[in-house]
């Protein structure tokens, strides 16, 4: 199944430091930009960085597995493989997680592996894989 691109467009507090993050430590090319916005390649999905100060961060959380997930949140599912790089790229970028990398919902069918972090402006973003992707909806 191939599935189109999403659009994401989400406040951030400081361009320079979402160019940082977005683009160094997550590794994301960067697209369009201008003194307001910068397009990044999200894994084949475009992101866009609107500078809108005091804007960014989540504003709950829910408790999931054990966690205090942070609402809202944005990410990828991503292969096995792909994610304990990008995991690996984290930790070596010196990256703080809000919730480390795990697997989450061990032994049952949804059961996946997780991170969040937050972004220089607070949003939370969450990168999960499974170990069979056809669980990506299993109940």
């Amino acid at each position: 199944m191939t599935l189109p691109p999403f659009h994401l467009a989400f406040p951030v507090d400081d361009l320079a430091e979402a160019r940082r993050f977005y683009g160094d430590v997550m590794g994301c090319g960067e697209g369009r930009s201008s003194d307001e916005w910068i397009d990044f390649d999200f894994h084949g999905h475009q992101i866009v960085a609107h500078l809108a100060p005091g804007q960014a961060g989540d504003r709950a959380s829910n408790h999931v597995d054990g966690h205090g997930v942070p609402v809202p949140h944005f990410g990828l599912v991503l292969t096995m493989a792909d994610w304990e790089a990008l995991a690996a790229r984290l930790r070596d970028g010196g990256c703080e997680f809000v919730i480390a990398p795990t697997i989450r919902f061990k032994g049952q069918p949804g059961e996946q592996a997780t991170m969040f972090l937050r972004d220089p402006s607070g949003n939370a973003l969450e990168f999960k894989a499974f170990a069979d992707p056809a669980n990506l909806f299993a109940t």
